[in-house]
């Protein structure tokens, strides 16, 4: 599609002030040698996600004097997408923990030794003691509390500060830059998403052993997530379905890893490769299902 129609001064302008924040804000926890785990990176992680609706919100309300609600598809309005984009992030991480199991050294393990072997840094001898009796205590397996806990987590606070984001992504740069189409605009947008995690993976989000590197495989995990939280934008006719999507898969990424053994968080897991793998096989169904994204230019 022709380019011409796209305001790039505003575009840019959403870019560089939403970057100066995330430096900004991101760098504080490091900046007061705040170990980046647990609460902190909970609470900092949800400050965090906030500055892109803010920074969108102030863009066209307070620079621009445009609408914010209509053209950022803020929209409750209930549609079946809400319940694919709730539901899709289950099948995502149980497909990325068949596929992990393809990777060497990687097993599966249903009594969670794996699980537990990771909190040996973070936790006591005892205090694994103490979860194992207490999951030994269930009278169903661990992995199913995982799931209801995720899938209700999505739809609520995970949605909530998933809106920050989204109303930004999936909000405004999806709005501004329509006159590219759908693929273009899905690989800028992703891209873009995922080198503004850069501040928190280098402080060991989502990848505490490999924080450079992880840098870029954010940047990839973002880049093959955003066609389908896009497609679901679109479809849905509303920003808070992309929310919940994304609320979801934050919610649901326990279930992808909390039945292996072995691998590493380049490997494991819904950001790991085997994570990529799948968002990349649900790509080419997208693609294919849509004859070649042109269903979807929004």
């Amino acid at each position: 599609m022709d380019n011409r129609g796209v305001n790039w001064r505003k575009v840019s302008l959403f870019v560089a002030l939403t970057f100066a924040c995330a430096v900004a804000v991101g760098a504080i926890p490091a900046i007061l040698h705040l170990k980046w785990e647990g609460t902190v990176a909970v609470l900092w992680g949800m400050i965090y996600m906030l500055f892109p609706a803010l920074t969108a919100v102030f863009i066209r309300k307070v620079l621009y004097h445009e609408a914010v609600k209509a053209p950022l598809r803020i929209s409750f309005r209930f549609n079946r997408w809400f319940i694919v984009g709730w539901f899709l992030p289950l099948a995502v991480a149980l497909g990325t923990m068949a596929v992990s199991l393809l990777f060497p050294g990687v097993s599966f393990s249903p009594d969670m030794a794996g699980m537990f072997e990771r909190y040996r840094d973070i936790m006591t001898p005892e205090q694994i003691a103490q979860m194992q009796d207490s999951l030994e205590q269930l009278p169903l397996h661990p992995i199913f509390l995982t799931i209801v806990q995720g899938l209700l987590a999505g739809i609520t606070i995970n949605a909530l500060f998933a809106f920050g984001e989204e109303l930004g992504w999936r909000g405004f740069l999806l709005q501004e830059l329509r006159p590219l189409g759908f693929a273009r605009a899905s690989l800028f947008i992703g891209f873009i998403w995922g080198l503004w995690h850069a501040p928190l993976i280098l402080q060991g989000h989502n990848y505490p052993q490999h924080p450079v590197t992880g840098v870029f495989m954010m940047i990839l995990f973002c880049m093959l997530y955003t066609p389908l939280l896009n497609y679901i934008t679109i479809k849905a006719n509303s920003v808070i379905a992309a929310a919940i999507m994304h609320g979801s898969i934050n919610g649901l990424a326990g279930v992808a890893i909390i039945m292996l053994q072995g691998g590493n968080d380049l490997t494991v897991g819904i950001t790991g490769a085997a994570g990529l793998i799948v968002l990349g096989i649900c790509n080419i169904v997208l693609y294919r299902a849509t004859n070649k994204y042109s269903a979807v230019t929004g």
